[in-house]
């Protein structure tokens, strides 16, 4: 069991993990076009918060999470809501290339600093979405570390103007980055703020 099977159960009671998701959905919100059909990705889609907060705007979401757990607690939900237009399936894009579907809007959330080689999600995304498509990229900006604390195999943040350059010889365009909240977290002994950017890239 990963780390992530084994915080499933209780993801949702944390009230960060909605406070975010709120504050990154509403800008996602503000973003899209309104009265278009969209069938959105979300990658590493945990117990589905974002999704379900998206839904009523989006034709469909698919939802992927390399947690089985996660996916078993969002099937769930899917089935308690009664929604036709949500679907979730365990899925490892870092293992296996995925072309089943191409999308209209993929969006993440706290999840490429999790990824060895963030810049090949990248160029997955960029081969998954439509012509026109819209990436949206939620994650922590550069810190010095503390905020895993003694987890491994993760990234410190991000410096998000680097993963812009990034985004644009992979071919995305009209890029932007904005701070988007701002996590506190305890850290030997001190409240500490981290903040979070999020990043949209059009194909």
């Amino acid at each position: 069991m990963n780390q992530f099977d084994a915080k499933a159960n209780g993801w949702d009671i944390e009230p960060i993990h909605w406070n975010r998701s709120k504050a990154i959905a509403e800008r996602i919100l503000d973003y899209l076009p309104e009265n278009q059909t969209i069938h959105a990705l979300e990658y590493g889609a945990g117990t589905g918060i974002l999704s379900f907060m998206l839904s009523e705007r989006l034709s469909k979401i698919t939802l992927m999470d390399s947690s089985s757990e996660m996916v078993k607690v969002i099937n769930e939900k899917i089935q308690n809501a009664g929604v036709s237009h949500l679907e979730a399936f365990q899925y490892d894009l870092e293992k296996e290339e995925y072309t089943l579907k191409t999308f209209d809007l993929i969006y993440t959330q706290m999840v490429m600093h999790h990824m060895q080689n963030p810049e090949q999600i990248y160029s997955d995304f960029y081969k998954l979405l439509n012509p026109d498509g819209v990436l949206a990229v939620a994650d922590l900006f550069l810190e010095d570390g503390s905020f895993h604390g003694e987890m491994k195999n993760v990234h410190p943040g991000f410096d998000p103007e680097a993963i812009k350059q990034q985004l644009l010889e992979i071919g995305f365009i009209d890029i932007s980055i904005q701070p988007c909240f701002v996590m506190k977290k305890s850290s030997n002994g001190s409240l500490r703020e981290y903040p979070v950017f999020l990043i949209f890239a059009r194909k």
